[in-house]
């Protein structure tokens, strides 16, 4: 059987969209039946195989939206018939698909909330993309949060294989041993602890950046402790509410925001910090509070979309527009001592559920049946 991966709209390995693909290749179960290759433009040809053998076929697409919008639409199916694929996986079907699936078996990956995505498209492109997952004969949802939410749009029950992705053990494990300083060198950053940790991109409301400033400033004025409040991530389009928020702080000089964090420096990062911090309240899959977890650190989270179902029982759970809650759950993990250590224990246990070898076999099974 043969099975490709889409790689269009991977944002060329830089993102969560990229790594799925790049962890999935990297862990492909050996099985001579299966013969797995790539597509996507030349500018990503060694992008994703680099180190491997497997296939890849070039196309000619500006990387643009419109652009690969009219391709999915209009030339997909016509290259997947040419090229004798059985099956494709399409990693980024969050951002697009083709609006139908000929000659082959289109398995739709999502890894974010679709009834959200749908929303925030427009004419065509919404149309064109609802089409395309609700055609799709197979769909990974990675989390049933994702998976009830696919429902509601109408897409049917079993369709859906719920299979949550793995984090990399080879990265993200405990290292509380390896600090022992009061600076953290994350590089490009000497970070000086006792420092929080909410790493998230500036895009929304919803992620509860300015919320969490709010809570951080009473647990100051609480307890006079010396912690900061690092918050890691790119920009996006909240992010100047979420400046001001932090410059206009009582306690500005402890807020720090890093911008632009390589996902491979997270390691260190959590595993220098006192906690991590996540009030994102419309998570579909909430890998960071698992990473975190397996960097043997406490996590404090929100109690919304799917993270109830990633962190199981080790996080303490809040109300994100709680801020009483949240700061006294800060205060928790600071002072009770036994409360801290359960935590660490049960989430390093819970974190090793989670690996990339089980999600890429689980996910082949689900499409060779």
């Amino acid at each position: 059987m043969r099975i490709a991966i889409d790689t269009l709209g991977g944002d060329h390995g830089r993102s969560g969209f990229g790594s799925y693909i790049l962890y999935f290749i990297s862990n492909l179960p050996k099985n001579p039946d299966i013969q797995i290759e790539l597509f996507g433009t030349e500018e990503d040809r060694y992008t994703y195989t680099s180190g491997t053998d497997i296939p890849y076929s070039a196309i000619k697409l500006l990387d643009t939206p419109r652009a690969l919008r009219r391709w999915y639409k209009y030339h997909a199916n016509r290259f997947i018939k040419k090229q004798g694929y059985d099956a494709v996986i399409y990693p980024t079907a969050c951002r697009m698909v083709p609006p139908k699936y000929k000659n082959h078996i289109g398995v739709a990956v999502i890894n974010s909330i679709m009834s959200s995505e749908i929303a925030d498209k427009s004419g065509k492109e919404k149309h064109q993309l609802k089409k395309g997952i609700l055609k799709a004969q197979k769909i990974i949802a990675a989390s049933k949060y994702i998976k009830d939410d696919l429902v509601k749009l109408g897409v049917s029950e079993n369709r859906i294989s719920v299979i949550h992705n793995g984090i990399d053990h080879k990265i993200f494990f405990p290292m509380a041993d390896i600090f022992e300083d009061e600076i953290v060198d994350v590089k490009p950053f000497a970070i000086k602890r006792p420092y929080f940790v909410y790493g998230s991109t500036l895009s929304s409301p919803e992620k509860k950046h300015i919320e969490l400033i709010k809570a951080f400033e009473l647990f100051k004025r609480n307890t006079g402790a010396p912690h900061r409040l690092v918050l890691a991530g790119n920009d996006g389009p909240f992010a100047e509410e979420i400046h001001k928020a932090a410059f206009n702080s009582q306690f500005a000089s402890d807020i720090f925001l890093t911008g632009f964090f390589p996902h491979e420096n997270f390691a260190r990062l959590y595993g220098g910090a006192e906690a991590c911090l996540f009030p994102s309240i419309n998570e579909g899959v909430g890998l960071p509070i698992l990473e975190a977890m397996a960097c043997g650190i406490p996590v404090l989270c929100s109690d919304k979309g799917a993270l109830k179902e990633i962190g199981g029982t080790a996080p303490l759970y809040f109300n994100s527009d709680d801020i009483d809650q949240v700061a006294t759950n800060m205060q928790k993990v600071v002072e009770e001592t036994e409360l801290r250590e359960n935590m660490i224990t049960d989430g390093i246990m819970w974190a090793k559920e989670f690996n990339w070898e089980d999600t890429v076999s689980k996910t082949i099974k689900s499409i060779i049946g």
